[in-house]
Order: C-alpha cells, then sequence, then structure tokens
C-alpha cells in the first residue's frame, strides 16, 4: 500500500524544486495520489495487477487484455490529462503549482513566458486541460447561503457592432452572467446561466441549495420573489441603501465577486463564452480549497 504524500499547501518555489526534482518523483507522487491503495487497472478497476520488471511505473492487466494472452499494459498517467501529451510530468506540475498559487490565477500568456513554451498554443490547451479536472462534483450547500448573480465582460460600446449580441434582460449587453451561491464560511458554486429571469436563477437555487437550508438571503432582484415558496427566504435592497439586516446580507459572495472579476480583467483581460465555465471552475476550486493543507495534492487526484 502506497504512503500518501504529507500534505504541503501553498508550496513555495524552493519546496516544489525539493518535492519534484524529476520526472521519477512525479511519477511516485502520482501513483501515491491516485492509488494510495494499490495500483488498480484504470479500465476496468482490476486490483490484481503486475508491475512491468523491465519498464519504470507501468503495471500489466490480464482481466482486460487487448491481445489474448498479452494483456493490458498501462503506466501512471493513463486515463489522466497527462496522458498522449509529449511533455514531461514535471511541467505539468510546475503549471499546476503555478495556477493554485495565484490567487487571481495567471494567464496562458504568462505560463508560456514563465516555462518557456515555444508557442501560446502549447500554454493554453494544458491551462484548458488543468481547469477541466479542477470541476468539483456536483453538491448543495446548506447552512445560512447567500445567491447572487454578475456580469462579467467589458462595455458593449467598446465592441464592434456585429459582436454586441442582444440584451440578456439587466442591460448587460455582451456580457456572460454568472451566477453563485455561497455557505457562510463555506464552499460556494458557480456557474455560468443564459439569463437572469426567475425560471433561470430558481433552476439555478434548486440545484445549489439544499432545501434543508436554515436561511437564503439574496437582493431584491425581482427574479429571486418566489424563492420564499421553497426555502427561508430574505433580501436586502441594496437600492434602499440596505446591506446588512442583522444576518440578512450578500456580503460573503460579493466578495467572491470581487476577487473573481479582479482575475479576470486582471490576469486573464477578457474571457470568451466558450471558455467561461472553465474558468468559472478555477475560481471555485481554489476558493473551496483555500482552507485545504493538501490542495496541490488534491488538484493533481483530480487531473
Amino acid at each position: 500500500m502506497a504512503k500518501r504524500p504529507k500534505p504541503v499547501h501553498q508550496m513555495t518555489e524552493g519546496q516544489f524544486e525539493a518535492m519534484f526534482p524529476d520526472e521519477i518523483a512525479c511519477g511516485e507522487y502520482l501513483v501515491k495520489r491516485r492509488w494510495p491503495e494499490g495500483v488498480t487497472c484504470p479500465r476496468c478497476g482490476n486490483v490484481n495487477v503486475f508491475p512491468v520488471k523491465t519498464m519504470t511505473l507501468k503495471w500489466q492487466c490480464y482481466e482486460c487484455e487487448t491481445v489474448k494472452g498479452a494483456g493490458y499494459r498501462f503506466s501512471h498517467i493513463a486515463g489522466t490529462i497527462f496522458e498522449n501529451t509529449n511533455k514531461p510530468l514535471r511541467q505539468w506540475f510546475k503549471v499546476v503549482h503555478l495556477m493554485l498559487t495565484s490567487k487571481k490565477g495567471i494567464s496562458a500568456l504568462q505560463i508560456q513566458r514563465h516555462m518557456g513554451f515555444g508557442s501560446y498554443e502549447t500554454a493554453h490547451s494544458m491551462c484548458r486541460k488543468i481547469r477541466a479536472a479542477l470541476i468539483e462534483p456536483e453538491t448543495k450547500l446548506g447552512g445560512i447561503v447567500e445567491v447572487d448573480e454578475t456580469l462579467i465582460g467589458g462595455l458593449a460600446k467598446n465592441k464592434h457592432k456585429d459582436k454586441r449580441g442582444k440584451g440578456l434582460g439587466t442591460g448587460g449587453i455582451g456580457k456572460e452572467i454568472v451566477a453563485g451561491a455561497v455557505r457562510r464560511k463555506g464552499n460556494v458554486i458557480v456557474r455560468v446561466i443564459e439569463n437572469v429571469r426567475a425560471t433561470t436563477l430558481e433552476a439555478f437555487v434548486n440545484e445549489a441549495v439544499s432545501d434543508k437550508v436554515s436561511l437564503l438571503c439574496t437582493d431584491s432582484w425581482a427574479g429571486y420573489n418566489k424563492l420564499g415558496v421553497k426555502f427561508p427566504h430574505a433580501t436586502v435592497d441594496h437600492a434602499k441603501g440596505q446591506y446588512v439586516i442583522g444576518a440578512v446580507h450578500t456580503q460573503t459572495i460579493e466578495g467572491f465577486w470581487s476577487i473573481f472579476k479582479r482575475g479576470i480583467v486582471g490576469s486573464f483581460h477578457k474571457v470568451s463564452r466558450k471558455y467561461m465555465p472553465l474558468y468559472v471552475a478555477e475560481f471555485q476550486f481554489r476558493y473551496n480549497n483555500r482552507f485545504n493543507d493538501d490542495i496541490f495534492g488534491t488538484a493533481i487526484e483530480g487531473c
């Protein structure tokens, strides 16, 4: 049985170099993160696999053989985002480390320059795959939960006329709408949504919030008006200067929006609608693992 690596939260450059001096160290770390109870076949889950004596970090499974009698041979990167790429595992680990240690994110252009990659597309592809791996399993929030939505994107007047698109119901022409729900002192769930109509917002809340929530806090936007039918719902009216009424406020989710927007504007400058869900997943993962002593290991497990 492989011993799980010691957790290190937000590794420094020196700690990274000490932990991962070469490919073998990275490979052994990945094996311990993927299979802490022992190596299993990534295809069929068979636990009776056999190391290939002449090849490091390779195993043979005879339960799901591709050629009769030959068995299925796999490596530590089989079934991961690292498979079928020409970049060493150590470089992948370094990019993951850079993305996790930057509170507001790091752009693919910065990754390209830092890592010395020959093309921007290489860095962009690696970042895109890592963000997809950071997507967390669906869950529901309880306790006191705050829900809000925000607009992401530049001013419509700065775009070409053929790219301005149609209104989204809030005057945010050409912008992307992101909805978020956060548990006080807990996790956040964020999704890209089509509009801020009541049906869309109610669907998001039903997906993200447990029906056993103790209090659901929103602002006074009309799209939230019917939430009180199912949830203990309270609002603050920002138009009337209401921001905190006892336990009712949306300051926690607004704090997350502040981090998210500073990252989009400061680090990435602009994000297309196609890739917005991946950036959302990245910021959600970093926020939800802000107290995780093993954030790097958790990210590698997802890869």
